[in-house]
């Protein structure tokens, strides 16, 4: 993330990242000019300095700036979103931010070095690893409070999952999940819900012990779902698929700002045994297969609920932070779309219902929506 200076001190700061695939419409296959389009947005002026590689030639990435409020967020996202797009139709293609895509075919991997590396390290696993999220960093005053900030998320990382899925399909095949891309992720050397660290010192003693394991080639390569930034003073939280809509992301940021203000103050409550290493990976193997069309695990009580109770009750204990910051009708409204409309996953799944050229529009309308 390009480091700006903050305008308001008193809330946390945020960044987003964003992974999105280019596809032709046809049959929403990969296309591998990341390059180009990458090279074009530069010497545009469109989101210079937030756009980069990622593991495939058909992806682009979006850092953002550091923010601190949803105004900010909204225009950083949307440039480069509108960048973004107007290059891919320049080229017959479709930008399209899901968690996985619908179509066939693959991607070479980017170059550079790392990437070959973790590339080799994959083995078979390599042909299924064309998946992008949404990543949210948010500001920690120290990585004791990180850790413990993490510790206290653990158990609402299902509902999260359940929130935000938008990856069904794979291959040109409907997985049955509603978050494919999640199911992929527990593939890596490190994957899942992160340990129940006791503090910095042992995060750092426990993560420096894996490097040089598998896929983590450095501590900037650990692919838990919540990890301590190396680079920039935050907590990152990397469970959610890349999401349909700009004001999907940006809401996802805000609501994630407030989940770690609350966690940081204590005010995320859970049960004893929802924090059990077993019982949580379990929840959010389910949340990432039904997504909120069955119940979730309620980190209240460790025993399922109906999905909506708990994404409402994590939204409660949320809304504190969320009014301090002015964001609290935002999120609320996002969140209320999602229960009329559906989550990405089944409204990917409904425009499939008419069709591949039905799915096509959607990824392309709704990426600038």
């Amino acid at each position: 993330m390009t480091l700006l200076q903050p305008t308001r001190r008193s809330l946390r700061t945020f960044g987003v990242e964003e992974e999105v695939i280019l596809l032709e419409p046809e049959r929403l296959s990969p296309v591998d000019v990341a390059d180009a389009v990458i090279a074009e947005l530069v010497e545009s002026d469109a989101a210079v300095d937030w756009v980069g590689h990622e593991y495939l030639r058909a992806q682009v990435e979006f850092s953002s700036p550091v923010l601190v409020d949803a105004a900010t967020a909204d225009r950083v996202v949307g440039v480069f979103r509108r960048g973004l797009a107007q290059a891919a139709g320049r080229r017959g293609l479709i930008a399209a931010s899901v968690g996985t895509t619908h179509g066939c075919g693959g991607s070479r991997t980017a170059e550079g070095d790392r990437y070959l590396r973790f590339d080799e390290e994959l083995g078979a696993v390599r042909v299924d690893h064309r998946i992008q999220g949404l990543h949210v960093h948010v500001g920690i005053d120290s990585r004791d409070e990180g850790v413990a900030a993490m510790r206290a998320l653990r158990p609402w990382l299902a509902p999260l999952i359940a929130l935000t899925a938008n990856s069904p399909f794979f291959d040109a095949a409907d997985t049955g999940f509603a978050s494919w891309r999640t199911i992929v992720g527990r593939r890596f050397t490190t994957a899942s819900v992160p340990p129940a660290f006791a503090d910095a010192a042992d995060y750092d003693r426990r993560t420096r012990a894996l490097v040089g394991l598998g896929t983590t080639l450095d501590t900037g390569s650990l692919a838990w779902m919540m990890r301590l930034a190396e680079r920039y003073p935050t907590i990152e939280l990397r469970l959610f698929d890349a999401q349909l809509t700009a004001d999907e992301t940006v809401a996802i940021a805000l609501l994630s700002r407030a989940l770690v203000e609350a966690a940081i103050a204590g005010e995320l409550p859970h049960a004893r045994a929802a924090t059990h290493a077993e019982h949580v990976d379990a929840a959010v193997w389910h949340a990432a297969r039904h997504g909120l069309a069955d119940d979730l695990v309620d980190p209240t009580t460790a025993s399922a609920a109906p999905a909506w109770i708990v994404i409402e009750r994590m939204l409660t204990v949320a809304r504190a932070a969320l009014e301090t910051s002015g964001d609290w009708s935002r999120v609320a409204a996002v969140v209320e779309r999602i229960r009329a409309e559906g989550t990405g996953a089944a409204r990917q799944r409904a425009a499939l219902a008419q069709g591949v050229p039905a799915l096509a529009k959607l990824l392309r309308t709704t990426f600038t929506a």
